[in-house]
């Protein structure tokens, strides 16, 4: 069954004539009849009782058009918003994002944003977790992209996906070639990590503890893309979600287990706060953007 049999089926209904019905769809009538039989066919029913004189429903068919008028409606709405331009919105759309998320997933979804809606201005702060709840409570930000904040009542949090941590090296380090490194083989080993203030420093320094391992941090950075920099140049290794690591043929990414360290982002607003649409677009946005 296709579309065009529905609309087929439609226009006679509509008309109770076949040749007026085909004029309108610009068909002939022995197309259209063939249709509307192919239709009755597949459904194993007669929707049109076929007099000498006038052509009228039969039941099955006043069931049918009963369900299917809404449905080609709503089918009609959405190809018209398709073809006109989006409602032109302007003002602006103030958000906060952590590191990983703003090296890639964030300029992706500003780019197709803006695509939609050039009028308006987007500022994305870099910013910690804990940083962006503050703002996101104090109303000094629209959206945040981040972690769940504890002792946040006053935040909603929409989990978006879990995502795995991984160890990152460069390409001659000795754990270069391994297809899993177990959490506790990174004991002693020298790292680059975020400072303690960041939630993924503490989600890592939980699961060093619960393995026994102390690694030797030789450098902390705020930021992950001069951190991964840092990694490419030296023996150093970092743990650093996946998604922000470009590929590299002088890097490699490595698996970590037992245990490994897991984060969910979601999209975080405050609650009570008057949602713009702008707000509403942005975050289905971001919800496309990390399905």
């Amino acid at each position: 069954m296709e579309l065009r049999h529905l609309r087929y089926f439609d226009a006679v209904a509509e008309t109770m004539n076949f040749t007026r019905a085909a004029e309108r769809l610009h068909v002939t009538q022995s197309t259209l009849s063939h249709q509307i039989r192919q239709l009755e066919e597949e459904l194993g029913l007669v929707l049109f009782d076929r007099g000498h004189k006038r052509v009228a429903l039969t039941e099955a068919g006043e069931m049918l058009r009963t369900h299917l008028v809404p449905a080609l409606q709503q089918i009609d709405r959405g190809l018209q918003a398709l073809s006109h331009p989006p409602e032109t919105l302007s003002g602006e759309l103030r958000i906060g994002a952590t590191h990983s998320f703003n090296t890639r997933l964030v300029p992706l979804c500003v780019s197709s944003f803006l695509g939609y809606h050039p009028g308006i201005r987007v500022s994305v702060e870099e910013l910690s977790a804990e940083l962006i709840a503050k703002r996101l409570a104090s109303g000094h930000l629209d959206l945040g992209v981040s972690y769940k904040p504890d002792d946040r009542p006053e935040l909603w949090f929409e989990p978006l996906y879990n995502e795995e941590l991984r160890l990152v090296v460069a390409a001659t380090h000795p754990l270069a070639r391994r297809r899993r490194v177990r959490m506790i083989e990174l004991n002693h080993c020298r790292m680059v990590l975020l400072p303690a203030q960041f939630s993924t420093r503490q989600l890592l320094d939980d699961c060093f503890e619960a393995a026994g391992a102390q690694p030797l941090v030789i450098a902390e950075l705020n930021s992950i893309a001069p951190m991964i920099e840092l990694i490419r140049q030296t023996d150093l290794a970092g743990i650093i979600a996946e998604t922000a690591v470009t590929p590299s043929p002088d890097l490699r990414v490595v698996p970590i287990e037992d245990p490994t360290p897991i984060r969910t982002p979601g999209l975080l607003w405050k609650k009570g706060a008057n949602r713009s649409p702008m707000v509403k677009h942005m975050a289905s946005v971001i919800r496309r953007a990390a399905g």
